[in-house]
């Protein structure tokens, strides 16, 4: 397929673009040429990959190793009930297809990590953040200044959300932002405190704009500035901030959990291990209440959320295994409880009860 011309079938689908002031045809084969890297197909990832494909973005990559629960169709609308338990990537990439066949999609069902960042963002000409923790958005923030990439970031936060862009011609980055990450226990995620399901769409959308505008070359992009919006009110403002020399990067970071103090757990436990000596252990389930109803393997119940003021309820007699849906939740719960609770053996349920 040429990327220097329109065929009559894309001059149709794009015709609102095509008559639009500012871009055009040259604005639209500007967009076709284009090759956009979106780091999860979450709740922010879903209305950027609706966007940019409905836009005609050439080529999108799609980052994610998730797979679709019934918790994430609240805001995920790019998902339905049939897809639960498959792939998040896989079946963006499919739908997505179905709304524009122009566009061709690059499935990486896979986490981002220190060791594939580089190679990946070196083959796309901008970097969607639509991440949830703060160890991937600092990992992403320093592969796309190592590699020279514009960052469209983005997060969200209860009722609030926030968009930027890193990186943009030598702009200010995520780390001239936030120098320092927060801790864990500062920085729940939604399914610790709940989402407004329409906010992510919302910041989405808007980052889903802010690389249009790049592409385009065309508006004002957000390029340090940071807008805050706020749904229950409706209010938002654009904050500016500046680049500063001691947030520069040279090489990615050896451990971004342990730079944002995520503990990794010392022990782990497999469940068929758990089987066979179970008697020796306390259980302690930090899922939601909800997860539990559907499954549990026995042992008390405490959600995440709740942990830090009832941690002392733990039945400490014996060591913890502690354990959530897929190992991540109970590591984060354990680097928490080894604080609290400094005489007692915790440990992870690898892989968790899925």
């Amino acid at each position: 397929m040429s990327t220097s011309e329109l065929t009559n079938e894309e001059k149709q689908q794009y015709n609102r673009h095509l008559i639009l002031d500012k871009i055009g045809e040259e604005g639209q084969l500007k967009l076709k040429q284009s090759k956009v890297l979106v780091v999860g197909a979450g709740g922010l990832g879903c209305p950027v990959l609706q966007y940019l494909a409905a836009a005609g973005v050439g080529t999108i990559g799609i980052v994610d190793d998730d797979v679709v629960s019934q918790s994430n169709l609240q805001r995920q609308v790019l998902y339905t009930i049939s897809d639960i338990e498959k792939s998040k990537a896989h079946t963006a990439a499919k739908r997505l297809s179905e709304l524009n066949p122009f566009v061709q999609f690059y499935v990486y069902n896979e986490k981002l990590t220190r060791h594939n960042a580089i190679s990946l963002f070196e083959k796309y000409d901008i970097i969607v953040d639509g991440s949830d923790n703060f160890a991937t958005r600092y990992l992403t923030n320093d592969a796309a200044v190592l590699t020279q990439k514009p960052l469209v970031y983005g997060a969200i936060f209860k009722f609030e959300g926030q968009v930027s862009v890193f990186n943009y011609q030598k702009s200010a980055t995520y780390r001239c932002l936030y120098p320092i990450p927060p801790k864990p226990e500062e920085s729940p995620n939604c399914s610790q405190i709940g989402v407004l399901g329409v906010l992510p769409g919302i910041i989405g959308s808007l980052q889903a704009n802010e690389a249009i505008k790049i592409i385009c070359g065309i508006g004002e992009v957000l390029a340090n500035k940071l807008l805050m919006y706020d749904t229950l009110s409706m209010r938002q403002m654009i904050l500016k901030f500046k680049k500063t020399k001691n947030a520069e990067v040279a090489e990615l970071n050896s451990d971004y959990d342990f730079f944002c103090g995520i503990k990794t757990a010392t022990h782990e436990i497999t469940f068929q291990e758990l089987q066979n000596n179970l008697s020796s252990y306390n259980l302690l389930d930090i899922r939601e209440d909800w997860e539990r109803e559907q499954h549990h393997i026995g042992g008390q119940h405490i959600p995440l959320g709740n942990l830090s003021k009832r941690f002392q309820e733990v039945d400490t007699s014996k060591p913890v295994v502690v354990y959530c849906k897929s190992g991540v939740r109970s590591q984060r719960a354990i680097g928490f409880l080894e604080q609290q609770l400094n005489n007692t053996t915790f440990i992870n349920l690898k892989g968790g009860v899925k």
